[in-house]
């Protein structure tokens, strides 16, 4: 019987901390050592594969080290300004906080070309950071370039490791692309800040750090995150449920897991339901309710030929879209409309490549809600 009061033991949505984190030890123990040591590294890898987690967890064994780690999401600042605003944040609760006093923590800032605009939160005593849009906008490359050079700068005089964690990098792009330059420029002189960049948009990392005409080119370490090993997955899955007073069986454990392809997100997501509803088939059902609207939305803003594409994959996958006999089979348009629905659909993450001329859809769950929407 589930013990009194238990709750469910997976997450899905949010990070992925404590007990519902799962394996990835070689990942962990690979990258907290890379912080450690300085390295600049990218991490890239298909949205809702644990990137963030990862970083997370990692970040909490090496702050036991005297290792600082600040963090800014790209998605949450789309202009220089909101970067400004997010850059000011870290590097006041994250670096500043534990090295300085409280009355030495703003000084930090006090050569700055725009002087932040400070907030105390009433009810919290926390600070938040904004900047004048008039002066930011005289001044906000400048700004930036110096609030970038801090955490070099406080790593130096207090002799600690610092670690500049960047998600979703390649948003840096949109925000301006003279700004990945200046970012260059000034992390090539840190050596005491180790850059940790995440990425979730393979063609754009990869034209980031592999083409050799972008200043980032060879600038890091790459890590790629796969889907996870079945065996420690099922592992994890049975210990959590009977770690909350229920049984998950091996062969159920497996089969949640030939559904899910070892995709961290999804096979959370499906464990969550299954410890809600007893069985895998009930369990799939409530993912695809909880998914229905995603996927109609996704589904509405897809083109005529990208319907059918992923039509076909979801019937047959992985496939070969470009190929005659596949073409033939599914009923497909030419070569070159299917070329280009196939390169929209990568670049939304929704189709991914497996091979030479082989596709998958990539969006977990995405061909059993298409299946059922079609039969």
């Amino acid at each position: 019987m589930p013990k009194t009061g238990a709750t469910n033991p997976f997450r899905f949505g949010a990070l992925a901390l404590d007990d519902a984190f799962t394996d990835r030890d070689e990942e962990i123990a690979e990258l907290a050592a890379d912080m450690r040591n300085g390295q600049d590294v990218v991490v890239f890898a298909p949205r809702r594969y644990g990137k963030s987690s990862l970083v997370w967890r990692v970040a909490q064994r090496v702050v036991t080290q005297r290792v600082l780690v600040a963090q800014v999401d790209l998605m949450r600042a789309p202009t220089k300004e909101r970067l400004a605003e997010k850059l000011a944040a870290a590097i006041h609760d994250d670096l500043a906080t534990p090295l300085m006093r409280a009355r030495d923590r703003l000084r930090v800032f006090s050569d700055l070309r725009v002087a932040p605009i400070v907030t105390i939160d009433p009810q919290t005593a926390s600070l938040s950071f904004s900047f004048d849009a008039y002066a930011a906008r005289h001044g906000i490359d400048a700004t930036l370039e110096d609030l970038l050079a801090l955490p070099g700068r406080l790593a130096a005089e207090r002799n600690r490791r610092v670690v500049l964690v960047l998600d979703e990098f390649q948003e840096v792009m949109d925000i301006d692309p003279e700004l990945i330059k200046l970012m260059r420029s000034v992390f090539q002189e840190q050596g005491d800040v180790a850059h940790v960049y995440l990425g979730s948009k393979r063609h754009m990392i990869e034209r980031i750090f592999n083409d050799e005409n972008e200043p980032f080119w060879r600038a890091a370490k790459q890590m790629e995150l796969g889907p996870i090993a079945p065996e420690p997955f099922e592992a994890f899955a049975i210990e959590r449920f009977a770690a909350t007073g229920k049984r998950l069986r091996a062969a159920t454990a497996r089969a949640a897991l030939d559904i899910t392809g070892g995709h961290p997100y999804a096979t959370q997501e499906l464990l969550y339901f299954l410890w809600e509803e007893r069985t895998l088939e009930r369990a799939l059902e409530a993912v695809l309710r909880s998914e229905h609207a995603h996927f109609s939305l996704l589904w509405e803003r897809a083109s005529a030929a990208q319907r059918l594409v992923l039509e076909a994959l979801a019937a047959d996958q992985p496939g070969h879209p470009l190929s005659s006999d596949y073409q033939r089979r599914h009923g497909l348009p030419s070569v070159a409309t299917v070329q280009t629905a196939l390169r929209a659909l990568s670049r939304d993450g929704i189709v991914e490549r497996r091979g030479r001329g082989s596709y998958a859809i990539a969006e977990p769950y995405l061909a059993e809600w298409i299946s059922l929407q079609t039969a």
